[in-house]
């Protein structure tokens, strides 16, 4: 038999359920718990049968929704952050997906349920503060149209019921002045932003029939992701996974990150990504491609160049991190977006990009000044975008689990090196060579071997699902 919940966690789940979210009070004294990873867990449907929401979580899912009458809560796997009514709330442990079941810790109910029983929940947003619109953004794609609005402070939101032509999203606490933008991208045609009262009010006004959005809070700065997604086509049918291109990062007179005793993460880069290829032609059958096999110096743009030439099915570019702080360590994987998840994130990628100073005029054009095309190479890119998430989400938990190393989670950030690639990318920072401790183990043969294998069972993962989806399409009738 599973551990129960402390009772005092019970009362206050029983409590939360009657008086805030207005259904009726649950009988949760059988609500289980589970040791996953050494954490207490809590299985996401459990949670939802206890509180009668509506749950939105399929094991194949990056994401995932529990919605109640009056709240919405968004949790997105291998993160600790989840998002209550458009807030962020971050946990003391990653949500996960086990064996297809959706887990997530046992803080979420100490926490984002009531930290007592005398009223409203603890973490629940409160009134938003009083922010202000700072900039409008508006970027259509080849699948979707993105709108972010970016503020002084947090906002929550609330999506309305869709109008005949339009979508209305309520912004609470925001104060701006009324404006309408064209879009005019044959999906949607204009978007306004409107006064109502002390909030203001986005209305998005399509050509034809409105599309519900995909929402997303990010911080630093503050932003709210609205991507309203294109009526789909028929698609071509997948074809098996037949090429992976490995990236290995810097190279020449391009050493990157140099950690304390000199591992320069040029070559523990290289050595991990011909182990991971030696490894992936052996175990998974594909043919594998390095964007270099030696100690050269490879321009950003040459890597995807490269790997849309091969026609190659996977890009992914493995590199070292270092940061300031010499206590930073852990595991984390990019893919490419416009809007960067942090701070942090946009430094890693700056940090990154800085090479495009290295390269000659001949390789770089016009050097930096030819970094502005790369406003665009995310175009390219977001017809990959969601299979690039699902790609770094699986490899992500695939190197925590084997490496037991901390997880600084999925990111999204604008790459050079990820820019223009014509299949699903990703960036994986294997470690930090500016922490003692891990360059001590980055540096031992054994270890970098127990990296390539972690790599490669994500991949194969990712390959398993990539052939379900390749049968499945030829059960279709054409």
């Amino acid at each position: 038999m599973r551990p129960t919940l402390p009772a005092a966690l019970i009362l206050a789940l029983v409590a939360w359920t009657a008086t805030v979210l207005g259904a009726p009070p649950a009988v949760a004294a059988d609500l289980p718990t589970r040791v996953h990873e050494g954490r207490a867990y809590v299985e996401l449907s459990d949670v939802a049968r206890a509180l009668g929401a509506r749950l939105e979580a399929k094991p194949e899912d990056v994401r995932a929704r529990l919605t109640t009458a009056r709240h919405t809560v968004t949790f997105t796997r291998n993160w600790t952050r989840v998002i209550v009514d458009g807030r962020p709330v971050i946990l003391d442990a990653p949500v996960r997906v086990h064996r297809g079941v959706w887990l997530v810790p046992e803080s979420f109910v100490a926490r984002v349920l009531p930290g007592s029983t005398a009223g409203a929940p603890a973490a629940l947003p409160k009134a938003a503060t009083r922010a202000t619109l700072d900039e409008l953004r508006l970027r259509s794609y080849p699948s979707f149209t993105r709108v972010v609005l970016e503020t002084s402070a947090a906002v929550t939101h609330r999506v309305e019921p869709l109008g005949a032509r339009e979508v209305r999203v309520r912004v609470s606490g925001l104060a701006a002045e009324p404006r309408t933008e064209d879009v005019k991208d044959g999906f949607i045609d204009e978007v306004r932003v409107e006064r109502a009262g002390s909030d203001a009010v986005l209305r998005v006004v399509f050509d034809g029939a409105p599309a519900e959005p995909r929402v997303s809070s990010l911080t630093d700065p503050h932003r709210l992701v609205l991507d309203f997604q294109r009526p789909s086509t028929p698609a071509e049918r997948p074809g098996p996974l037949r090429v992976i291109v490995l990236d290995a990062g810097h190279g020449g007179h391009d050493s990157g990150a140099v950690g304390p005793t000199g591992l320069a993460e040029k070559d523990l880069v290289l050595d991990v990504t011909r182990r991971v290829a030696r490894l992936a032609e052996r175990e998974l059958g594909v043919k594998v491609l390095l964007t270099r096999e030696g100690d050269t110096f490879v321009p950003l743009r040459e890597r995807t160049s490269f790997a849309n030439r091969e026609r190659a099915d996977l890009f992914i570019s493995i590199h070292a991190n270092a940061h300031r702080h010499n206590a930073s360590e852990g595991v984390e994987t990019y893919f490419l977006s416009s809007e960067a998840t942090d701070s942090e994130a946009r430094q890693v990628a700056a940090l990154e990009n800085s090479v495009v100073q290295l390269e000659k005029p001949a390789e770089g054009g016009r050097g930096r000044a030819d970094m502005v095309r790369a406003i665009l190479w995310d175009l390219a890119q977001s017809e990959f975008q969601h299979e690039s998430s699902r790609l770094a989400e699986i490899v992500q938990d695939s190197m925590t689990r084997a490496l037991r190393i901390p997880n600084r989670g999925v990111k999204q950030a604008g790459f050079y090196v990820l820019g223009g690639a014509a299949m699903p990318a990703i960036l994986i920072e294997i470690g930090f060579v500016s922490n003692p401790r891990e360059e001590r183990r980055l540096r031992d043969g054994r270890y970098r071997e127990e990296i390539a294998r972690a790599i490669l069972a994500g991949l194969a993962e990712y390959k398993r699902y990539w052939d379900q989806r390749v049968r499945a399409a030829a059960e279709r009738p054409r």
